[in-house]
């Protein structure tokens, strides 16, 4: 794949791991993604997960046309990206690793080395003069991990943005960006609004044309629709007006009722309703939904004199990921007390800007002519 005359893609499709960072569900695969640099100091951008090094050294060598390779930027050190260094330094041991001064300490905690006799250590506004390519790195600690820089090509205007701007799914499989872009980006960065904004403004007066990032499609059209994205998601903005309604039911009573609250905003016309099953579904995808429209009804049973266990998961998804700057409403179901609305509104004690509903919906075991006035007072208090 040409990114440039001189800027080639040599990373790799994973179609064999099931569950990214063991938790997010990945059907159409993972791309892990790197980069080689011709010029007079032949460069490579970041290595891939240790069960593709071979192919991805194969990619190497065939990019350089048997040339040996002067450096290796290694911009992240989660293992998905770093964990063929050492693969790397064996087979071109006068290659010199850059990276940042926390990175090192990683390798030496991963791999029992830190290059200390090969290797450059960069900061803040470093170059790297590769011939009639500069690499000017940028430092972008906690997007997502502390070690982060990110990488600018002066020459051809190319970002290379670590994990920012991924997204879930393999190079070979046509999906849709901003919906896997979305689910990788809260589950994964999402906690690290502030830090993504900072790099951000970092970036804002770079004349960049391509964004050449650790997972998923390259990025060269229409770059604003990308960064407007990004910058609506980390300063957890809302991207499009509708509701988020998330249920978990036992006997099918409170499904019943966030059936109602859905038909009923549709029938008022709710420009979106987005409704969740969290017993069945992909949990990133409805901690996506959650973060994506501005206003959520949650919908659950007392249980224990708690909420359903996975209500109460889905909660912590969110309060773990800054959830913040959106309108809720609750509707609880109990056979004989009732508590689960108080439980869910205290387990969002800690985040910002928070508006609740001033109508709660209350069911003692089913649908009656209160509980379901309720709902449709709920549905016209969110529209």
């Amino acid at each position: 794949m040409k990114i440039s005359d001189d800027i080639r893609y040599v990373g790799v499709n994973d179609h064999k791991t099931d569950l990214f960072e063991g938790q997010y569900i990945i059907p159409n695969g993972m791309a892990y993604n790197s980069y080689v640099i011709s010029d007079e100091k032949a460069t490579v951008m970041d290595s891939v997960d240790i069960n593709f090094t071979d192919e991805w050294l194969d990619n190497i060598n065939r990019e350089l046309n048997g040339k040996n390779p002067d450096y290796l930027v290694v911009s992240h050190m989660e293992p998905d990206h770093s964990a063929s260094i050492t693969a790397f330094a064996k087979k071109y041991p006068d290659a010199v690793i850059v990276s940042s001064e926390k990175a090192f300490v990683m390798m030496k905690n991963f791999f029992g080395t830190d290059f200390a006799d090969n290797r450059i250590v960069v900061g803040e506004g470093d170059t790297l003069n590769l011939g009639s390519h500069v690499l000017t790195f940028l430092t972008a600690p906690m997007v997502h991990w502390p070690e982060v820089i990110v990488s600018y090509d002066s020459k051809d205007k190319v970002l290379f943005s670590a994990d920012g701007f991924g997204k879930f799914g393999a190079l070979d499989v046509e999906e849709d960006w901003a919906c896997e872009s979305r689910r990788y980006y809260f589950g994964i960065v999402g906690k690290f609004g502030a830090q993504v904004q900072a790099l951000l403004k970092k970036t804002a007066n770079l004349d960049i044309q391509t964004i050449c990032p650790l997972h998923g499609p390259i990025l060269n059209d229409n770059l604003s629709y990308y960064l407007d994205l990004y910058n609506t998601w980390s300063s957890y903005g809302v991207e499009k007006e509708g509701v988020m309604i998330a249920y978990t039911s036992v006997y099918g009573n409170t499904k019943k009722a966030a059936e109602r609250l859905a038909e009923k905003l549709e029938s008022l016309g709710c420009p979106k309703v987005a409704l969740n099953d969290l017993a069945r579904c992909d949990i990133a995808e409805a901690v996506e939904d959650a973060f994506k429209y501005g206003k959520m009804v949650l919908a659950t049973t007392t249980y224990n004199g708690d909420v359903f266990p996975f209500m109460k998961e889905f909660i912590h998804h969110l309060t773990d990921h800054n959830f913040q700057n959106r309108t809720i409403g609750f509707i609880e179901n109990g056979s004989w007390a009732p508590t689960a609305a108080n439980v869910m509104k205290k387990m969002f004690e800690k985040s910002k800007n928070i508006t609740f509903c001033d109508t709660n919906v209350k069911i003692i075991s089913s649908l009656n002519e209160e509980s379901s006035a309720q709902i449709d007072a709920l549905a016209k208090e969110l529209i």
